[in-house]
């Protein structure tokens, strides 16, 4: 069964589940909701700090990115506090190359840079339905 929010999906993958299976349970269930309130519930309670401290950027940069994308009512405070932000850069890429690098600081969504997170420039897509999709 997918993880039915954000900080169920953090818990799981803290106590040691596959964080891309996790993920893509919760990306499809938060996906598949039947309203942006539903969608907005499944994110704005804060997830629990982990030990690792990328895990609970993702967290914030996940957060940030789902309500801004989905023009959902409002983003969670949680994801402005500084234990959320990386002191380091995360490119999060098994290339280490300068040009992968660079290609990631230009293509990352804002709200992954936010949190020093380098990621590709859709790193949350699905095959989804379309009724779930916000027209522009």
């Amino acid at each position: 069964m997918p993880p039915a929010t954000l900080s169920q999906a953090i818990e799981r993958i803290a106590a040691g589940e596959a964080r891309d299976l996790v993920f893509a349970g919760f990306l499809d269930a938060l996906y598949g909701a039947a309203s942006d309130d539903a969608r907005l519930a499944m994110i704005v309670d804060e997830p629990p700090m982990t030990g690792d401290e990328r895990l609970n950027a993702l967290a914030a940069a996940i957060a940030e990115y789902l309500a801004r994308q989905l023009c959902l009512a409002t983003v969670p405070a949680w994801i402005a506090h500084p234990s959320r932000r990386l002191v380091e850069p995360w490119f999060t890429t098994t290339v280490d190359s300068p040009g992968m690098k660079n290609y990631l600081a230009w293509a990352s969504p804002a709200e992954f840079r936010n949190h020093n997170i380098f990621t590709e420039e859709q790193p949350l897509r699905r095959a989804r339905r379309v009724s779930a999709v916000r027209a522009p």
